[in-house]
């Protein structure tokens, strides 16, 4: 972190000395409360509590553990409130489409999983009556079946809740009783019109699902209440809860530090989400056809993406190994050593369903190069530059086609989130698009989390633009510059 703090805030506004908030940040396979503070005009992020997260089996099909979940986001916030006291507000963003339903201000029971196959049945509900042809220009979503209007086809307890509240707005309801429907996660649910930002209530109609389940929608920076109750007795304190970018993607792109308006970004980890940031959707039938989806970004941008099979390839296969040797792999002396291979390097769809669940990962990647006529890599350094070389032609298939959609010419690629630290894939991620690469920063999604309140709270001047926000990210965190070779 070597650039000035002056250049951090823009000319004429003051800088406070010292500022801190607490971000939640839940993922589907762990969730963690950080500390972020402004300190001399940069941000600075301080990890606090990370708990785990995942699936669990009931008799009626998959649900999250969410009673366990929110007891660790309580704890979280606790202990962030005995490192910093004097903390300002709280936000939370987590994954998209899933929900909880509130009847008689309780929780009617755990929320389901979006891998439940239940939600087969709700797209065959939801199709017979709104074919995806009619779909796209109503909501710009791309087609994927565990979208919230599909799960709300196949849930029959829907009609008996007074509300339903995605992930990051059930935790506010509960900490504050403020219920309410960020737009950034509320666009994913496929029943938001693209075009107005409001609820599509003909389409809900149609579709059987009740108005009255679809709480108010509130913009990014609103001010949702003061923790109360059991929360406020069980945390020690009362601050209040600020509506951030909730959907963790829509907090990650508010933190890219956007090199110029034809830069595209990546955000890697388990996925890659590979899109531009636009000011309209793009509604083509060719963005259709490519499965490019529009979703609500901070300050009313719109996140153009395709999702992309990303690091899940790789963790999977070094679990594989793992358990083979009953022994941890060394990751960096593994990528060093793919990042020797020479030679050809074969490449398989890293989007291939048959790669999407989990178990033998190496055996499945093989068996799909043995079937294209590919030869399948003998060791496993060269697996894994195999592996990294897949994602990564993806990744720039991907830019090429929201180049051509779009009618952008793309001049730089931004890569943050945990991706940003993998070398080998950031260079072949510039080699294969022809793209420089800017990798970091890696805590994005926390650090947009943190931005989105401390503008609410009026760190940066009352006129703060996202690009405001964003110098305030590059005057914190270093970027890693890759330049495409041949």
């Amino acid at each position: 972190m070597t650039a000035q703090a002056d250049s951090a805030v823009p000319a004429g506004r003051d800088v406070p000395a010292r500022r801190a908030v607490a971000a939640v940040d839940l993922g589907a396979t762990s969730g963690r409360v950080m500390i972020g503070r402004l300190e001399d005009g940069m941000l600075r992020l301080e990890p606090v509590a990370r708990f785990p997260n995942g699936p669990v089996a009931g008799p009626d099909g998959l649900h999250w553990d969410f009673s366990a979940l929110y007891g660790h986001i309580l704890d979280g916030l606790r202990l962030a409130l005995e490192r910093e006291p004097a903390l300002e507000s709280v936000g939370i963003d987590s994954w998209a489409v899933d929900y909880g339903l509130i009847r008689d201000g309780a929780l009617v029971a755990e929320p389901f999983h979006y891998r439940d196959d239940r939600t087969a049945r709700g797209v065959e509900a939801v199709h017979a009556v709104a074919p995806f042809d009619e779909l796209y220009p109503r909501n710009g979503l791309q087609f994927l079946p565990f979208n919230t209007l599909y799960q709300f086809a196949a849930d029959d307890r829907l009609t008996g809740a007074d509300v339903a509240l995605l992930i990051p707005d059930l935790v506010a309801y509960l900490l504050t009783g403020s219920q309410g429907a960020e737009r950034t996660n509320a666009s994913t649910t496929g029943l938001l019109d693209v075009q107005t930002g409001a609820w599509d209530l003909d389409l809900a109609a149609r579709l059987g699902i009740p108005a009255s389940v679809l709480p108010t929608v509130v913009d990014p920076g609103t001010r949702l209440g003061d923790v109360s109750g059991a929360a406020s007795t069980h945390i020690g304190a009362a601050p209040p809860v600020i509506a951030v970018g909730s959907h963790d993607t829509a907090s990650a792109v508010a933190a890219v530090p956007l090199s110029s308006p034809d830069a595209a970004y990546i955000s890697c980890g388990t996925w890659g989400l590979v899109g531009l940031e636009l000011d309209a959707p793009v509604l083509s039938d060719a963005a259709r056809a490519a499965n490019f989806t529009n979703e609500g970004g901070v300050d009313g941008r719109v996140r153009f993406l395709h999702n992309v099979t990303g690091l899940w390839l790789l963790s999977e296969t070094v679990r594989a190994w793992e358990e083979e040797d009953g022994a941890p792999v060394d990751l960096p002396e593994l990528l060093d050593a793919a990042a020797a291979v020479t030679g050809d390097v074969p490449l398989f769809d890293a989007d291939d369903p048959r790669l999407a669940a989990p178990g033998d990962m190496p055996a499945r990647i093989a068996a799909v190069l043995a079937e294209a006529g590919s030869p399948v890599p003998a060791s496993r350094s060269a697996l894994a530059r195999t592996i990294v070389e897949s994602i990564a032609q993806a990744f720039a298939d991907a830019l090429a086609t929201a180049a051509r959609l779009t009618g952008r010419e793309l001049d730089a690629v931004h890569l943050v989130g945990g991706g940003s630290l993998n070398r080998l894939l950031c260079q072949a991620t510039a080699d294969r698009s022809g793209l420089p690469v800017l990798a970091g920063p890696v805590e994005a999604t926390a650090l947009g989390n943190v931005l989105v309140q401390g503008r609410a709270q009026g760190w940066f001047g009352p006129e703060a633009t996202l690009e405001d926000l964003r110098a305030v990210v590059a005057a914190s965190v270093s970027l890693v510059h890759y330049e495409p070779r041949g």
